[in-house]
């Protein structure tokens, strides 16, 4: 048996897990999208340990238990006591998910840095020392990870050290914006244009050095017979921590709950 939650456009929200137990069971929904994915780092990002609450609206719970299906709509109003409108609810909700996607792209942008920094490493191990291109595979190699250096902090006890990236700032963000659910700050929607500004510096370099020096090396590796060196793509990456697919089917009675 799957238990789904479907938002209006229809896209999946979260998948519950439930029991094969008889009887009546019961399964909650904490309301959250999944945590953001964050590059690993030398320090812990437990400002995203969890995703961002859901806004106010009515969603559609699935529920799939062999070939039938199930579904009934799902009301979330905003809490009464809330000093804030549903439209602050909303607004704080795509300022965080800019955050979200931020440290998406981050995480990807990592992966793909650490990708060709340990393949250039492992041609430079192929290759006899006294050659001059095992020395430019390590040098390029090292000059990878600086750049990834550039986005997330590397030395262990970053709360002591003081050490912060954008890893670590757009993290903060995220957490000042999930723990208060009101209309965002001018300062902080600045601050997640300001963040993306310097991930796209770094996105820049990294192009430039496939563009410039990752082809010349990649001759120098061909005319030795070794594997060339290809950067993840993003479609490979996305496929590889992708999704479930959604889907609709019969309606039941509509059940209402407190955001």
């Amino acid at each position: 048996m799957r238990i789904e939650v479907f938002d209006g456009q229809g896209r999946l929200v979260d998948t519950l897990s439930a029991n094969s137990r008889r009887g009546i069971s019961r399964v909650d929904w904490l309301m959250r999208l999944k945590p953001p994915r964050v590059p690993p780092a030398a320090s812990a990002a437990f400002e995203a340990a969890f995703g961002p609450r859901v806004v106010p609206g009515t969603y559609t719970v699935k529920m799939t238990r062999g070939e039938e299906t199930y579904t009934t709509p799902l009301v979330v109003s905003l809490d009464v006591r809330a000093k804030f409108t549903e439209d602050d609810r909303r607004q704080d909700f795509e300022a965080v998910m800019r955050v979200y996607n931020l440290l998406g792209d981050m995480s990807f942008d990592v992966d793909r840095i650490n990708g060709v920094r340990d393949a250039l490493a492992a041609r430079g191990g192929q290759v006899k020392e006294a050659d001059p291109l095992h020395k430019q595979l390590v040098a390029m190699s090292e000059s990878l990870d600086a750049m990834r250096r550039k986005i997330v902090a590397t030395k262990e006890g970053g709360a002591i050290t003081g050490e912060e990236r954008i890893r670590e700032k757009t993290s903060t963000l995220y957490g000042a914006l999930t723990n208060y659910e009101g209309r965002p700050a001018d300062y902080q929607l600045a601050r997640i244009d300001s963040l993306k500004k310097e991930l796209g510096d770094v996105e820049t370099e990294f192009e430039a050095f496939v563009s410039k020096d990752l082809t010349v090396v990649n001759k120098s590796l061909t005319k030795k017979k070794l594997e060339t060196v290809k950067p993840l793509a993003r479609a490979n990456w996305e496929a590889a921590n992708g999704d479930a697919e959604s889907g609709t089917s019969r309606s039941a009675a509509p059940i209402k709950v407190r955001h």
